[in-house]
């Protein structure tokens, strides 16, 4: 599709939508996800040196930063949403790991602790059911991390609607639901299994710089600025040291996680403010 001049293609990560969905957990390695990204590139690209600009929100604003890590010479620059380069508290618990971490945080109920026991959030989800949970997700606007008992009470009591924003429709909830009901979850909460094993596949790189130009987005009931560390990492000196060509951060009031959705024309304003300098 063209945009502004640009042609835009916005592939599904592995295990999303339309993509490529292996049931086994350990194919949803970061490195996997960047080498699906480089083959994406080098697909539309018309030589194996021509680089394009790459924009990413949440899970995806994770790969791409381990795209520029490890394949900068695929990114001519860089907008990412949501998450920073850093998001986990910085060793508060050294000898243990990032879940570990987190679950120590904000305890047993946290949605990446959740996610951890394959089939268990799958098997709550079917019961809750997608369209539901699509717009629970969706509607989250706590700037707090998504908290998921196990007695399913995030979900809301079943025979209460859920309303929608104005900036989300039901034709777009359904699209997701056929999707997910295609598919199933487990593609996309596999990611999340694999924190420890990204770590292992990911420490040789601890002190690289990512060394392409980078802008970052993020809104400021967004829980994951809310996270413990993230806004002192965001606004001081670390997060420019980590990302030496990051121009300054960008915080937009009164927008939550959803970001590019809840304010497309602010986000592709800033999008090709920035890709045009290049």
């Amino acid at each position: 599709m063209e945009l502004k001049g640009y042609r835009a293609v916005a592939p599904d990560l592995r295990g999303y939508g339309d993509s490529f969905a292996p049931t086994d957990i350990p194919s949803y390695t970061g490195l996997h996800m960047i080498g699906d990204l480089a083959a994406v590139i080098s697909a539309v690209t018309t030589s194996e040196d021509e680089k394009v600009f790459v924009v990413g929100h949440a899970w995806g604003a994770l790969m791409a930063w381990y795209l520029c890590l490890l394949r900068p010479d695929k990114v001519k620059a860089l907008v990412n949403l949501s998450v920073p380069f850093s998001f986990v508290p910085k060793d508060p618990w050294p000898e243990v790991t990032p879940i570990e971490q987190l679950r120590r945080i904000y305890g047993d109920d946290l949605y990446v602790v959740r996610f951890q026991e394959p089939g268990d959030i799958e098997a709550e989800i079917a019961e809750v059911g997608t369209e539901r949970v699509m717009k629970r997700f969706f509607t989250y606007r706590t700037p707090y991390p998504f908290i998921i008992p196990k007695d399913k009470s995030f979900w809301g009591r079943p025979d209460i609607p859920i309303p929608l924003p104005s900036w989300l429709s039901e034709e777009e909830v359904q699209y997701y639901v056929r999707k997910f009901e295609e598919t199933g979850f487990s593609g996309a909460v596999n990611s999340y299994r694999n924190f420890a094993r990204n770590d292992e596949l990911i420490s040789p790189c601890i002190g690289i710089k990512v060394a392409v130009p980078t802008k970052f987005i993020i809104g400021d009931l967004d829980h994951v600025y809310h996270m413990p560390g993230i806004k002192e990492y965001i606004h001081g000196p670390q997060f420019k040291e980590d990302v030496p060509l990051l121009d300054p951060p960008v915080v937009m009031l009164g927008v939550a996680h959803w970001i590019n959705q809840e304010k497309p024309d602010e986000i592709l304003h800033h999008i090709y403010d920035f890709i045009r300098k290049f």
